[in-house]
């Protein structure tokens, strides 16, 4: 079985209720897309031309617009370039039909902020796979981290519960650092969130080297990262993320604070604590010691693990050798 057949299978072959909306001038073919999309399980509402299109996104935004290109008023075209100009409806998908398939009128599309471009005619098979894309990547987008641009926890959340309801083992490295918000507080914000940043290019790099790129690594939020892995890539993978970030953390130091091995911070009792070098701790919870029937209950087991790592001095990896 090919690749694209392996993820055909796997997609879903109907909509999860999202809402279109549909802009054509052609009242047959408005209500053919209406009749054809409601069967696939989205909700769907009509525009005949652009203008009523725009009003109506901007009444109840919608998670996609399919807009026909040539119509009265306003066309696709310009229904596009106003929904991205305006707050509310600038994170709406949009996927233009034509009757024309001349690349410049493609080009034009993607250049006003189009996410895809279909043209007549179509099938109904195609149409509906073209929206479960637009809208499965605009998901992924909507659940990254805006720091990092990894996964945030819808997407963590996701990865776990594919995995329980596939059967698979796995196992979850829940990390974050030790020390951080003293850190965060001596150099300010962006120097803590480049650190956030380089933390997570970190570890990602060494879990993609270490698995071959069969890893998933997630941003929860904050100093705290989620790692899904085969459960015998774990440890490989915990080892690595720790020597990697102690070769790496004395550089996000200046030359003083790294030379003595410690910064002063402010605590609240108005005294000045030494802190030393951030280190990172991580937990480990893995299928191969027990059977999880939710993700909430492999993550908090990760997490309780990486407390009991905190207890140790430096960076650290601890995994859970409990059995069900």
């Amino acid at each position: 079985m090919t690749d694209q057949e392996q993820q055909a299978e796997q997609e879903p072959t109907s909509g999860g209720g999202e809402r279109l909306l549909v802009v054509d001038d052609d009242p047959f073919i408005a209500r053919l897309l209406e009749i054809e999309l409601r069967a696939a399980g989205y909700e769907v509402r009509i525009a005949s031309d652009g203008e009523q299109a725009l009003a109506s996104a901007q009444e109840d935004v919608p998670d996609l617009v399919l807009a026909d290109v040539m119509m009265p008023n306003m066309d696709g075209f310009e229904l596009t370039r106003r929904l991205r100009m305006d707050p509310r409806t600038s994170a709406v998908s949009v996927i233009m039909l034509t009757a024309r398939g001349l690349s410049a009128d493609k080009l034009e599309g993607f250049a006003i902020g189009a996410d895809d471009y279909i043209v007549k005619p179509f099938d109904t098979p195609e149409l509906l796979a073209r929206i479960r894309g637009v809208l499965r990547r605009s998901k992924d987008h909507r659940a990254a981290s805006p720091l990092t641009g990894l996964p945030g926890n819808v997407r963590i959340e996701d990865e776990i519960d594919m995995r329980l309801d596939q059967g698979r083992d796995f196992a979850v490295l829940y990390a974050d650092l030790d020390h951080f918000k003293a850190f965060n507080d001596h150099y300010g914000f962006l120097r803590g969130d480049q650190t956030i940043q380089a933390t997570a290019k970190l570890i990602e790099e060494v879990a993609l080297e270490t698995t071959g790129g069969e890893a998933f690594v997630g941003h929860v939020g904050g100093d705290d990262f989620v790692v899904v892995v085969e459960p015998e890539f774990a440890a490989s993978v915990a080892e690595g993320i720790v020597q990697r970030f102690d070769a790496a953390a004395g550089e996000w130091y200046d030359a003083t604070d790294r030379a003595n091995g410690w910064i002063e911070v402010m605590n609240r009792r108005g005294e000045l604590q030494r802190f030393t070098t951030i280190s990172i701790s991580i937990g480990i919870a893995s299928t191969d010691r027990r059977k999880f029937n939710h993700y909430a209950e492999a993550v908090a087991i990760a997490t309780e693990m990486k407390q009991f790592s905190k207890g140790t001095t430096g960076s650290s990896w601890a995994a859970d050798r409990r059995t069900t």
